[in-house]
């Protein structure tokens, strides 16, 4: 029975491409609570902070999808909506929304909570594209995400919408600039 296992990864990895997830395979929640530690001189936490914490929860996410090592390659524009404050316990989700030959995109929600009063309030959202890394530091194929909700559908299609911005951004740039 081992040997037939063996023989079917054998398989599966001559094809290039490891089998298909689902995104709720590689969520991750990461719960922080903040201190003065995290501040900036408003009393606020610092965005820097928040970032390095969505590119830590996003990793775990990328991990679970890859299997292995994963850098983080780019991440889109993220805009706070609403300030964290020192005390607040700042809970950030993750996802793999979509993932292509070798890059993924992973999106993060970042809530926080007023403890005192129980308030929760959407701080930021954040999509990050990691890339899968094997050995010598080349990328390697990744499985595929296959959408299993109507959410995880419109997540991939987003993420898919996103890559192709992403993709046509760097063309634009050079044709407008020359």
């Amino acid at each position: 029975m081992m040997k037939a296992a063996v023989a079917e990864t054998s398989t599966i990895e001559k094809m290039g491409r490891p089998m298909p997830r689902h995104p709720a395979e590689t969520a991750s929640v990461l719960t922080y609570r903040t201190g003065v530690q995290d501040a900036n001189l408003a009393g606020n936490v610092h965005g820097g902070w928040i970032m390095k914490l969505c590119d830590d929860v996003a990793v775990i996410a990328a991990t679970r999808l890859a299997g292995g090592r994963v850098v983080t390659a780019a991440v889109d524009a993220m805009k706070f909506r609403s300030p964290v404050r020192v005390g607040d316990v700042i809970t950030l989700r993750a996802t793999v929304n979509a993932a292509w030959r070798t890059s993924m995109e992973v999106g993060v929600r970042v809530e926080a909570e007023h403890v005192p009063s129980g308030e929760i309030a959407h701080t930021c959202t954040a999509y990050l594209t990691m890339v899968a890394l094997g050995e010598g530091e080349k990328s390697v194929p990744l499985p595929a995400v296959e959408p299993q909700t109507p959410e995880d559908a419109r997540r991939n299609r987003d993420a898919n919408q996103r890559r192709q911005l992403r993709l046509g951004a760097p063309g634009e740039l050079r044709r407008g600039s020359s």
